[in-house]
């Protein structure tokens, strides 16, 4: 089977889009048509089937996918194996901000352990954006939020949104229950940005948004101040943080944390490493909680 055309199948089960496919594998979308055609040939069976206005996958289809990501990753294991001897430019990470301090370093330690001649670099901005940069091939690999139902990347973490409070600034009871809650949240495009306020609203609780930024490092600043709370997973809490329990504040949603590759990867970088290097954080996770 044709390795680009299976990394263009692999791009749609991900995105769950035909447009982001052909972005990512740098195609028209005429042209990813043509390549899933040739595949349906190649298979002998029908791959996708029409879900109302969308397409989905087959049955047959849901089988291929995981023949692709073998196959895929066994490909680029073998170019990354007569490649490793070559300089390479620095492999570039995207992290959104309040992954930073609570995902990025461990990921970070365990490439080095891999590869540990190779350069890299950081990129600090918000998952709609690192997504949009790896479809365009300006990041090499992404940690990334994602819903848990969605396919897309290698997990390294389920999450859970909590309301967050500074430590020892007031008791929860008084910051969280009083008359008109402020707000301290991450930018609109968060999703527990959109989760806090769509739950504040349902309750009919009066609340005031003091700001949204994309640091978090100024949002736990404020909050350490003692200007307000803020929603976020629980793995961005940090010191000066504390989780309010109380308070009658709504439910957040959960999320997924993953490691997302991009389809045209870094020569030293592949889909297979991308699952080796998810599996040894998740364990590392596993062994400190």
């Amino acid at each position: 089977m044709d390795i680009d055309a299976l990394r263009s199948f692999i791009a749609f089960v991900d995105t769950g889009s035909f447009t982001r496919a052909a972005k990512q594998t740098f195609r028209t979308q005429s042209a990813i048509s043509m390549q899933m055609k040739k595949l349906e040939e190649e298979t002998g069976h029908v791959l996708f089937v029409k879900e109302g206005r969308n397409l989905g996958l087959s049955d047959q289809g849901q089988q291929l996918v995981s023949y692709a990501r073998r196959l895929v990753s066994l490909h680029d294991e073998a170019l990354g194996y007569f490649s490793s001897h070559q300089l390479h430019p620095p492999l570039t990470i995207g992290c959104p901000d309040d992954y930073a301090e609570s995902v990025l370093p461990s990921i970070v330690s365990l490439i080095r352990n891999t590869l540990p001649n190779q350069g890299i670099r950081i990129v600090c901005e918000c998952s709609t954006q690192l997504r949009l940069m790896l479809d365009q091939g300006r990041i090499d690999i992404a940690i990334l939020t994602r819903a848990p139902d969605a396919e897309e990347g290698y997990l390294l973490r389920h999450d859970a949104g909590v309301w967050v409070q500074g430590k020892d600034i007031q008791s929860e009871a008084q910051l969280a229950s009083q008359h008109s809650v402020s707000l301290i949240l991450y930018e609109p495009d968060c999703k527990f940005h959109s989760a806090a306020i769509d739950g504040l609203e349902k309750q009919g609780r009066s609340y005031t948004l003091l700001c949204s930024s994309s640091s978090a490092t100024a949002i736990k600043s404020l909050l350490r101040r003692g200007l307000g709370i803020s929603a976020m997973a629980r793995s961005s809490v940090s010191y000066g943080l504390s989780i309010i329990e109380e308070g009658n504040l709504p439910t957040l949603p959960s999320v997924d944390i993953v490691l997302a590759v991009a389809p045209v990867p870094h020569p030293l970088f592949s889909s297979h490493l991308a699952a080796e290097i998810s599996k040894a954080f998740s364990k590392q996770s596993n062994n400190v909680s």
